[in-house]
C-alpha cells in the first residue's frame, strides 16, 4: 500500500524537538527548498502545515512542495543563527532570500595592518586585518568619497611594490592628496593620526573627530607650530562642510542602523538608513521577490546576513517589525562589537519617526524598481508585436557559427533575460561537422543545445544569424525534438534586398525572417526593439569570433588566398562585416570604406568570393559564418 506523503511529514513534525535549532525542507528529489532557524523547532515547522498556522498562499505553496524535513538541534539560538548562515552558503535554497554577494558592490578598504595604511576601493572583503566600510552600490560614489577623504586626510593609494620602490614623491603629493610616506616626508606617528581621522570620518563620528582636531590645533598653536595648526584648521573646515550637507534626524549622539521592510504586490523592499551621531550619512535598499515567508522572518534574515561580513556594528538597530529572535541577534552583534547592542521596534518619539522615514524610502524604492522594470516590458511588448510572436520574449537565445573558410568552426549561444545579458547561460560549441557547410553546422549546434538541455530553461525566442536557410534549419531541429511553443526568427546582416512591390527603388538593410512569412521585416533605425535585436546579434557574433580566435590563434580563411590581403586588412574586414558571407554580399563601395582596401582590391575580393561560393545554376553554396 502506497504511503501518504502528508502523513509522513506530520509524523516527522510530531517527532521534532521543541528546542532551538535549524530545519531544512527538501523536495522529492532531495533538493533543499528552505532553511530556517527557530527557538522551538516543532512549533515553527508545524506552522507551515496546519490550517491554524500560517495561512498565506505562498507559505502553503512552499509546504506543498516539501517531501522531507531534517533538523539540526543546537545548544542555543545563537548557535542556530551561526549554523543557518553556514547552511545557506552551502545549499543556496530557492525560497530563502539572499543579499547579493559583496562582489556586486564596492567597499572602502583601509589596510590598517600595514605600517603606512592605504585607502583603496575593493569588491572583496577578506579577513586580513584591514578595516572595511560599505558596501556601496555606486563605484563612482565610492571613488568620490575617497577623493574627498584624501583631500582632508592625504592617505597613500599606491600598491605595495610601488611603495617599496618609490624614491621621490608622486604626483598625488603635489596635488595635496598624499602625504608621501614612501618618500619619508611624514612620520609614522603623524600618518597614523591621518588614518585615525579617516576611519572616524567613514564611521560618521564627525563630532568627535572635530573635537579632537580642535584640541590638536590648539596644542599646535601653543607650541607656535603654525604650519601644523593651519593644516588642522583646513581639515576642520572640510569636515564641517560635510556636516552641513548631512541631515540631522535625531539629537541623540548615538549610532543607529534602521531597517524597514515593505511589501507591494510580489516584491519586498528592505531599506537601511545609517545614522551616526544623530546624522543620516548613508542609505541602502535591497529588493527581493516575495517568497511568501513571514515578513518578520525575512527581516530577521536580512539583518543577520547584513552583519555577517565585516560591516560596522552600531549601538542600536531599529526595525519596523518585531523580530522573534531579536534578542538572539542582539546578543550575537554584542559579541561582535565588544559592547552591548540593542535591537528594538520603536513605538513613539524620534526613533519611530526615523523608522517611518525608512519605510517611506522603502516604498519609494519599490516604486522606482517598478518604473525601471516597466521600460523592458514595454520594449519586449513592442518586439512581440513587431515579430508577431506568440510569447513575450523574456528569455532570448541567439546562435552564430564562426568559420572563416578554414577548419575549427565554433558555435556560440548567448542568452538575454529581460533585455540584459545572462552570461552564466552563455554556451560555446566545438563544431564537429566537416567542411564549410553553414547549414549543417547550425543544425549541429542547435541539436546539441536542445537535445541535451544543459540545465537551461527553454527560451521564449530563438534568434539565429542568417536568412531563410538558417531559419528552416532551426525549425527542423525543434520539430525533430518535439519542442513546441518556442518562437523563431533569423536576422540577416546588412545586404541588398529585393525591390518591394510598393517601392520603385531597391532597399538595403538588416532583415528578420519569420516562419511561414514570405517577406522579411526590415529593421528600422532608432526603434528600441530593433536596437535590441542588433545588440543581441552583435553580442553572439562577438562571443563566437572571440572563441574562434582563441582556438586558432591566427585565423586562416579564403581571404588569405587573395593577393593584397594581409593579416591586418583581413582582421579589419572581419571586424567590419563579421564573416565571409557578409563580406561577399557587401558591394564594392562598402568594401572600399575599410581602411587599406582600394576600389581595385575591393573588386578583386568580390570576384574571388562570388566565384568560390557559387554552386550550379548560380545557386550560392552554404558559406562559413
Amino acid at each position: 500500500m502506497k504511503k501518504n506523503p502528508s502523513t509522513d511529514i506530520e509524523n516527522k513534525i510530531e517527532r521534532l524537538p521543541a528546542g532551538p535549532g535549524v530545519y531544512i525542507m527538501k523536495d522529492p528529489k532531495g533538493e533543499v527548498l528552505y532553511i530556517g532557524k527557530a527557538r522551538n523547532l516543532r512549533a515553527r515547522v508545524r506552522s507551515y502545515f496546519r490550517r491554524t498556522g500560517d495561512t498565506r498562499y505562498a507559505a502553503r505553496y512552499l509546504a506543498s512542495k516539501v517531501a522531507d524535513i531534517e533538523c539540526i538541534v543546537t545548544a542555543n539560538e545563537k548557535e542556530a543563527l551561526i549554523l543557518e548562515d553556514t547552511l545557506l552558503k552551502k545549499y543556496r535554497p530557492r525560497y530563502n532570500i539572499r543579499l547579493k554577494d559583496d562582489k556586486t558592490y564596492v567597499s572602502i578598504k583601509i589596510t590598517t595592518a600595514e605600517k603606512f595604511p592605504r585607502i583603496l576601493v575593493t569588491r572583496r572583503i577578506v579577513k586580513d586585518g584591514s578595516r572595511y566600510f560599505g558596501p556601496y552600490g555606486s563605484a563612482k560614489a565610492v571613488r568620490d568619497t575617497i577623493k574627498l577623504i584624501r583631500k582632508i586626510f592625504p592617505l597613500c593609494v599606491c600598491s605595495l611594490s610601488e611603495f617599496r620602490n618609490r624614491v621621490r614623491p608622486c604626483l598625488d603629493y603635489q596635488l595635496g592628496l598624499c602625504s608621501a610616506p614612501a618618500a619619508g616626508l611624514i612620520s609614522e606617528e603623524e600618518y597614523r593620526e591621518l588614518v585615525k581621522g579617516a576611519v572616524m570620518f567613514l564611521e560618521g563620528r564627525n563630532k568627535t573627530l572635530l573635537k579632537e582636531l580642535r584640541e590638536k590645533m590648539d596644542e599646535a598653536s601653543k607650541r607656535l607650530d603654525f604650519e601644523r595648526a593651519a593644516k588642522l584648521r583646513d581639515q576642520i573646515r572640510a569636515v564641517e562642510s560635510v556636516l552641513e550637507e548631512q541631515k540631522v534626524v535625531t539629537h541623540r549622539p548615538v549610532d543607529q542602523d534602521v531597517f524597514a521592510l515593505v511589501k507591494k504586490d510580489s516584491s519586498v523592499a528592505v531599506q537601511v538608513l545609517f545614522v551616526r551621531e544623530g546624522r543620516l550619512i548613508n542609505t541602502r535598499a535591497f529588493i527581493f521577490k516575495d517568497t511568501g515567508i513571514a515578513p518578520e522572518e525575512m527581516l530577521s534574515s536580512v539583518v543577520s546576513q547584513f552583519y555577517r561580513k565585516e560591516a560596522s556594528v552600531p549601538d542600536e538597530v531599529l526595525t519596523n517589525l518585531e523580530l522573534d529572535d531579536g534578542a538572539t541577534v542582539a546578543e550575537w552583534l554584542s559579541d561582535r562589537k565588544g559592547r552591548k547592542v540593542v535591537i528594538t521596534r520603536p513605538r513613539r518619539g524620534d526613533k519611530l519617526r526615523i523608522v517611518q522615514m525608512a519605510e517611506a524610502n522603502a516604498r519609494a524604492s519599490l516604486i522606482a524598481k517598478a518604473e525601471e522594470e516597466k521600460g523592458p516590458v514595454d520594449t519586449l511588448e513592442a518586439l512581440k508585436k513587431r515579430l508577431r510572436l506568440k510569447n513575450l520574449p523574456h528569455r532570448i537565445e541567439a546562435y552564430d557559427v564562426s568559420n572563416t573558410g578554414g577548419d575549427k568552426a565554433v558555435g556560440a549561444m548567448v542568452t538575454f533575460m529581460d533585455l540584459e545579458p545572462d552570461k552564466k547561460s552563455y554556451r560555446l560549441f566545438r563544431v564537429r561537422t566537416p567542411g564549410p557547410d553553414d547549414y549543417a553546422m547550425m543544425y549541429e549546434v542547435l541539436s546539441r543545445r536542445f537535445r541535451n538541455g544543459g540545465g537551461l530553461e527553454m527560451p521564449d525566442l530563438v534568434l539565429v544569424d542568417g536568412g531563410k536557410g538558417q531559419l528552416n534549419i532551426a525549425a527542423s531541429v525543434l520539430k525533430e525534438l518535439g519542442i513546441r511553443g518556442v518562437d523563431l526568427a533569423a536576422l540577416a546582416k546588412d545586404r541588398p534586398v529585393e525591390k518591394a512591390r510598393t517601392s520603385k527603388k531597391a532597399g538595403k538593410g538588416e532583415r528578420v525572417y519569420l516562419p511561414n512569412v514570405k517577406d522579411p521585416i526590415l529593421l528600422r533605425e532608432g526603434s528600441k526593439e530593433d536596437l535590441l535585436l542588433r545588440r543581441i546579434r552583435d553580442e553572439v557574433h562577438r562571443f563566437a569570433v572571440k572563441y574562434h580566435r582563441k582556438l586558432r590563434g591566427r585565423i586562416t580563411s579564403v581571404l588569405d588566398e587573395i593577393p593584397g590581403i594581409g593579416e591586418k586588412k583581413k582582421r579589419l574586414l572581419l571586424e567590419r562585416f563579421g564573416d565571409i558571407r557578409a563580406i561577399r554580399d557587401a558591394d564594392v563601395k562598402e568594401l572600399a570604406r575599410v581602411k587599406g582596401i582600394t576600389p581595385g582590391l575591393a573588386e578583386r575580393i568580390k570576384k574571388v568570393l562570388m566565384e568560390r561560393y557559387r554552386g550550379p545554376e548560380g545557386i550560392k553554396d552554404p558559406l562559413p559564418a
